[in-house]
């Protein structure tokens, strides 16, 4: 037996020794999400019967996966109609938005979990000719039947910062063989690219595709969720929406929104939680601090005293980005490592971010050079920052418009992703 072989069963024991765990996680979660218990037979890799076989899996962990494979599979869908696609999440969040973007149009489960019976099910149910993974989804089990069965592998928007590189390495004994068996690497910037073969990947199969996430665009779907969603607000007001806020960054927005009040009576802050199981504690939050508060779920009127309109329903943050006057990207004032910008930049709006936004390195540095964005030098201005764009509309449209110009300029990694893919299935 190799060291590699000894390796990768070393791991296989050890995600089968981990799986009770994993159940009694997801048995966890449960109690604040329902979802979570739902649907356990996929988690080990029994699916509905009525699954086509012989397509092409793809697979986006969670909900900002999803929007940004959206362009990929709606042209696959377009390129090959009769070729069945089996959209993957790992999260009932990204279920959900499968369902919402997709409906029928996709077979959708969740990826099983990586254990050798749970993976095989999966691959005898579907028997995929292709299988795209999304970012740093490396998932050894999978990848290594996927080889075993020459089944074409492909990562796409791939994504190692150089903080993930450094822990990757760590267990490099692990990742760098899975790295090796895909037919194909598409990452999101040069430096990604360049850390994938510091990892270990071949550098013939590593190229830089550019960012998915910039293949966005207004769709008609997308302005009548903006008009439904203006319909609500009864009276003229001055937006900024905050976007995926964690836990401890709510505390940091309100307390700026409650001195901005002063000084702009007619200001509305939309707040966005990024966590389903957080929406009731963030709505609890703001009723604390004696700001009138509406959820979006009870469907009421956002009136003219309405301080905080929270955003507790899935799928709306992108069209939310459309109402505003301002919008925050959130994520950036805690160690999250923050959001992405680029569904605020397509409607041309202002954008602020904290301190941090390590997940959007390449991103940050496009925006902040083409005086796109302001990136606070500490999480504390928010509130200098904000009350500067409020008092000024010029610099408001010169950040909006730069902003868009970033997104439409760097369009084009779907194209190749679907090209990639295509050659590798010839």
């Amino acid at each position: 037996m190799t060291k590699q072989q000894f390796a990768f069963r070393f791991y296989q024991l050890l995600i089968l020794l981990l799986a009770p765990l994993l159940i009694l996680v997801f048995l966890g979660r449960s109690f604040t999400q329902r979802a979570y218990r739902q649907r356990l037979a996929e988690r080990f890799g029994w699916l509905p019967s009525k699954f086509k076989t012989g397509g092409i899996v793809v697979h986006a962990a969670s909900v900002g996966e999803v929007i940004a494979v959206k362009p990929v599979v709606e042209q696959l869908l377009l390129n090959s109609p009769d070729l069945p696609i089996t959209l993957t999440t790992f999260t009932p969040t990204g279920s959900a938005q499968v369902k919402k973007m997709f409906a029928e149009r996709v077979q959708h489960c969740y990826l099983p979990l990586d254990i050798s019976f749970c993976v095989h099910l999966f691959f005898k149910f579907l028997k995929p000719q292709a299988v795209v993974l999304m970012e740093t989804e490396l998932w050894p089990t999978l990848i290594q039947r996927c080889y075993k069965s020459n089944i074409k592998l492909l990562l796409i928007n791939g994504r190692l910062s150089a903080n993930s590189l450094k822990s990757y390495k760590k267990v490099s004994w692990l990742i760098t063989p899975a790295l090796t068996k895909f037919s194909a690497i598409l990452c999101q910037s040069a430096d990604n690219a360049e850390h994938f073969i510091s990892m270990g990947a071949p550098a013939e199969i590593v190229s830089n595709s550019g960012n998915l996430k910039y293949d966005i665009a207004i769709t008609a779907a997308m302005t009548d969720k903006i008009a439904e969603l203006n319909a609500f607000i009864t009276s003229a007001r001055r937006i900024i929406v905050v976007g995926s806020s964690h836990e401890g960054e709510e505390q940091l927005l309100l307390a700026a929104y409650q001195q901005l009040k002063v000084q702009f009576p007619d200001l509305l802050m939309v707040l966005v939680p990024r966590h389903p199981e957080r929406f009731s504690t963030v709505g609890q939050l703001c009723q604390a601090q004696g700001l009138t508060t509406v959820m979006r779920s009870s469907k009421a009127e956002v009136a003219a005293h309405t301080d905080v309109w929270v955003i507790d329903t899935l799928g709306e943050l992108f069209a939310c980005y459309g109402l505003s006057e301002i919008c925050v990207v959130a994520g950036s004032f805690s160690d999250v490592g923050g959001h992405n910008p680029l569904e605020a930049a397509l409607f041309a709006k202002p954008i602020i971010v904290g301190t941090n936004m390590a997940n959007f390195k390449d991103v940050k540095q496009k925006l902040l050079a083409a005086k796109a964005m302001i990136q606070l030098a500490s999480n504390n201005d928010i509130t200098v920052e904000l009350s500067k764009l409020l008092n000024g509309p010029d610099t408001c449209h010169t950040l909006g418009e730069n902003a868009l110009s970033v997104v439409l300029d760097n369009q084009g990694a779907t194209a190749k992703s679907v090209a990639t893919l295509a050659k590798l299935l010839k």
